[in-house]
């Protein structure tokens, strides 16, 4: 029985020759093109492009070019297997094709048309991304002569950003996956490679500011609204990694093999964000999402701002200054869909100024000197110019006003194990991504709430509860005093977050955090107290240990008016000549302080705190609470005050004697 591999076996020896034996195979998710510099009897070059499970192949004498004048022969040959994509090495003589195969590119190809009728017709259009064979191509066939057996056709480059003046292939002499030369695949010489130190990484997170430093200790570079990934390049191949651990090799093959190129054989690994720059040179998060989709006519760039191992080497722990001069000389002559991310020394106000000037996202601020820990330790901070934010969806609603399509998404963040609702996105709908929210819900219909306290619906419309399986970015104004989010608009989907890994970020928490060390720890009532020299007043000036012992003094009097009542609280951790903070939510967890959930009017709770020791009041001393403003009532009859504070605000001349009157 013949199979359209017939032709090609029955011209092989498979007892002599390496070569794969024909078997039909099924495509994967994505067309694979290869291109093979084959010295036999004659030196040429294979071009092969996968369809119907076999590599379609035409013998091309002068090999391809990038020049659009250069009409190359094509000669069509017989189909091969989808598996000599892989083969590289020596043919016998004497066998057909005796000679020497080198994998000289590979890579994806993407068909304008209908390929059959294309076949048919004699015109075959598509776009490659190679390493070294990009953009536009054509092949034409040729009118057949009077008896003439080959079927002739004509390689053609379109023209596109990718043409050049001349040919433009005789520079790559070696193997694209080996790295090899044409006499070291003949004499079956294995070429070393320098392999990456590791193979997986964390990523270095950065805080949330609402304030730059401006001291020359810092780089301000510009952030990128994309996916965050990881380049693993080692053996001339590349791996794309999210920060979730997701392989995207796949769906941004174009930069998989421009960086294959960048790296010529070396190893290495980059850190850098995915992006599409749209006409105003700005990254646009919903092009990269219209490229997730359909790949074709985006131009992706990755923009590379660390380098983490180079040729062997672990530079994680090499300052960063020293790393980005090491990737900055590396990405000199990059390939165009990879850029270097450039920096400034200081500045970070005027930076981030021109930044939203600019309409970007915001910037990065990284110390000069740090190493890249793979955690959120400080050492790179983040300000940006709107509020954005990833929020896992937890439920969606449809409104009887509308016939069909998605009226608002109920997001909620994760603390602990719990998915805290936090609000509504209720625009930035169109067709195409609520046609798309609607096929990615339909298999996580659940009639389980997946939040802890579960939103109510309003007027007229139906809650429908989906799995939290889905992460999506959300553009919002700001956070309201009980947490929500106001006017939140939907962005798109984040295929790189995990949604168990989503807390809410907030400026607050920077300020909750121990201020910077300035001194050696100390312990006051069985509570560490870090930077007990920290300047709280200056005038006369009073020390964060001096407030931590005056509380403890006064613990005695004060907490019979404080404890079992919900606290509301205001904390200058810097100094009250720096910005102070009003809290009445709680936090990360600390020494004495209790969490208690209170319903509120729409039936929903709310969680609040209070304290009931003098390490509770101690402990909120630590974390830079200067004042305790308490409810009227105790936590086990919230409905019964039993105190009435009058809070007087007499002017700065009149005698407190006077107000006591």
């Amino acid at each position: 029985m013949e199979t359209k591999l017939t032709e090609y076996n029955q011209k092989r020896n498979f007892g002599r020759t390496a070569e794969p034996e024909g078997i039909t195979d099924d495509s994967g998710e994505q067309l694979r093109f290869v291109v093979q510099h084959h010295i036999a009897r004659k030196d040429h070059y294979d071009f092969r492009l996968e369809w119907n499970g076999v590599l379609l192949s035409w013998a091309v004498p002068k090999g391809p070019s990038y020049n659009t004048r250069d009409k190359r022969l094509a000669i069509k040959v017989e189909d091969h297997p989808l598996e000599y994509r892989n083969f590289e090495g020596t043919i016998p003589k004497g066998e057909y094709g005796g000679g020497v195969v080198m994998l000289w590119d590979e890579g994806i190809w993407e068909p304008y048309g209908n390929v059959e009728e294309g076949l048919n017709e004699g015109v075959l259009k598509c776009t490659l991304y190679g390493v070294r064979l990009k953009g536009k191509w054509a092949l034409i066939r040729l009118r057949s002569k009077k008896g003439e057996s080959k079927d002739n056709w004509l390689l053609l480059k379109e023209k596109d950003e990718f043409i050049k003046s001349e040919a433009g292939i005789t520079e790559f002499t070696t193997s694209i996956r080996t790295g090899r030369t044409m006499s070291e695949i003949e004499a079956g010489q294995e070429k070393s490679f320098e392999k990456n130190p590791f193979n997986s990484a964390d990523v270095q997170l950065a805080k949330l500011v609402d304030s730059v430093p401006e001291s020359d200790d810092w780089l301000f570079e510009m952030k990128y609204d994309g996916y965050r990934i990881l380049a693993f390049v080692e053996e001339n191949r590349t791996r794309l990694i999210t920060r979730n651990g997701n392989d995207f090799t796949k769906r941004f093959y174009d930069v998989a093999a421009s960086l294959v190129d960048l790296a010529a054989g070396r190893a290495m690994v980059l850190d850098g964000e995915m992006t599409i720059i749209d006409a105003n040179g700005k990254t646009s998060f919903q092009a990269l999402q219209n490229h997730m989709k359909n790949p074709q006519g985006q131009n992706l760039t990755y923009i590379v701002f660390d380098l983490l191992a180079l040729d062997g080497e672990d530079l994680r722990g090499r300052p960063l200054v020293e790393r980005k001069e090491k990737l900055e000389n590396l990405m000199r002559d990059s390939p165009g869909n990879l850029y270097y991310s450039r920096h400034v020394k200081g500045n970070g106000k005027a930076s981030f100024i021109a930044a939203c000037e600019s309409g970007m996202e915001g910037i990065i601020g990284k110390k000069y000197d740090s190493v890249y820990s793979g955690t959120r330790n400080g050492d790179w901070i983040k300000m940006k110019c709107d509020k954005r934010q990833e929020f896992v969806i937890g439920g969606y609603t449809l409104s009887d006003k509308k016939t069909s399509g998605i009226s608002s998404l109920l997001l909620g963040v994760y603390e602990g194990d719990d998915l805290v609702y936090v609000g509504r996105a209720g625009t930035g709908f169109n067709k195409r991504n609520t046609k798309e929210l609607e096929s990615r819900f339909k298999s996580l219909i659940t009639d389980v709430s997946p939040f802890k306290i579960s939103p109510k619906p309003r007027t007229n419309e139906k809650i429908t509860w989906i799995e939290p399986r889905l992460a999506a970015e959300i553009k919002f104004t700001e956070w309201t005093d009980d947490n929500q989010l106001r006017q939140a608009s939907f962005k798109g989907l984040r295929e790189d977050k995990n949604p168990k890994e989503i807390k809410r970020e907030s400026k607050a928490d920077e300020s909750e955090m121990p201020m910077e060390s300035d001194s050696n720890n100390i312990i006051i009532g069985g509570i560490k107290i870090t930077n007990p020299d920290k300047v709280i007043f200056e005038n006369p000036e009073i020390t964060k240990a001096d407030v931590v012992r005056y509380y403890q003094k006064v613990s005695e009097r004060m907490l019979p008016l404080v404890r079992h009542r919900i606290l509301s609280i205001v904390r200058c951790p810097r100094g009250v000549s720096q910005a102070c903070f009003y809290k009445k939510h709680p936090g990360p967890k600390i020494k004495g302080v209790i969490n208690i959930p209170v319903p509120a009017s729409s039936g929903e709770a709310e969680e609040y705190f209070y304290i009931d020791s003098v390490s509770g009041l101690l402990s909120e001393a630590q974390m830079g609470t200067l004042e305790f403003h308490i409810w009227g009532s105790r936590i086990d009859e919230l409905e019964k005050p039993d105190m009435m504070v009058f809070d007087l605000d007499p002017d700065e001349g009149m005698d407190i004697e006077r107000v006591r009157q």
